[in-house]
């Protein structure tokens, strides 16, 4: 009896167990809220949506805006246009090559347009920089070619660059440019070196004097590729060579008329070695 009695009472702290074991269980807590990043979940982006439709609508009116002020408005159209950096030609010629369009919307201007023009009609016209000069202007900034060689055409002479461009014809020559006298025609090497290579030599002659010794330069004569003569004012000659080492022919030239200034005859063919005669 008395082992009967102790397995009916068991063990009362298993007894507890089992009866905490099948208690029911409890809830989950609910999860905290991000203070950082807010609220989220369908309500969140619910709220959010009408913000960005605002901000999306407001974006398309900013842009429709700046449209309409550069291309409809009145506001930012070309109502005037200016011309600087002639000598030769004057700005009214400049702005009628130039043909811009006034009333046009500033923005819609074709600057590169312009300028192809500009040189187009007026060769006389190295470079061209078209600029737009908000809210209404447009300017024109020229630079003009300078002639360093003239060419006798008939009763008139052709302008040639220091490029070699030919870019104008005028009735008078103009003080302080040479005119070139091509005599290559019994040269041995006439048919090696043409007219126009002749003509290059010349200009790189030309091209390469200081500004002073150029405005006494009356005359280029070119009898072969070496054998360029100067002319100088006071029936001064120089004996130049071909076009090779210009610059330092330039240099020796220089020195030379100033320690002879009443020479006759200069020779720079070689620079490293020139002499004069006739002083």
């Amino acid at each position: 009896m008395a082992g009967a009695t102790t397995a009916q009472r068991g063990n009362p702290g298993s007894d507890r167990s089992a009866r905490k074991g099948t208690g029911s269980p409890k809830p989950p807590k609910p999860p905290k809220a991000d203070k950082k990043s807010g609220p989220r979940g369908p309500g969140a982006r619910l709220r959010r949506g009408p913000v960005l439709l605002a901000s999306l609508a407001a974006a398309v009116l900013l842009a429709a805006g700046g449209a309409w002020v550069l291309y409809g408005s009145s506001w930012l159209r070309v109502e005037k246009v200016t011309a600087v950096g002639t000598e030769v030609l004057t700005p009214e010629q400049v702005l009628a090559a130039a043909a811009v369009p006034v009333g046009a919307p500033l923005v819609s201007v074709d600057t590169d347009e312009i300028a192809g023009r500009v040189r187009g009609r007026l060769p006389r016209i190295d470079s061209v920089d078209v600029v737009r000069a908000w809210p209404h202007g447009i300017g024109l900034k020229v630079t003009e070619r300078k002639p360093v060689l003239l060419i006798k055409k008939d009763a008139n002479f052709v302008e040639v660059d220091a490029s070699g461009v030919r870019f104008d014809t005028i009735p008078k020559a103009p003080a302080g440019v040479p005119v070139l006298e091509l005599n290559a025609g019994a040269s041995p090497s006439a048919r090696r070196f043409d007219e126009e290579r002749l003509l290059h030599e010349a200009v790189l002659v030309a091209g390469s004097l200081p500004e002073p010794i150029a405005k006494e330069t009356m005359q280029v004569k070119v009898g072969s590729y070496d054998s360029v003569v100067l002319e100088l004012t006071g029936g001064r000659t120089v004996m130049w060579g071909s076009g090779e080492q210009s610059e330092a022919k330039g240099r020796a030239l220089t020195a030379l008329l100033k320690a002879a200034p009443k020479g006759g005859h200069f020779d720079v063919s070689v620079p490293t070695a020139p002499a004069v005669s006739g002083s």
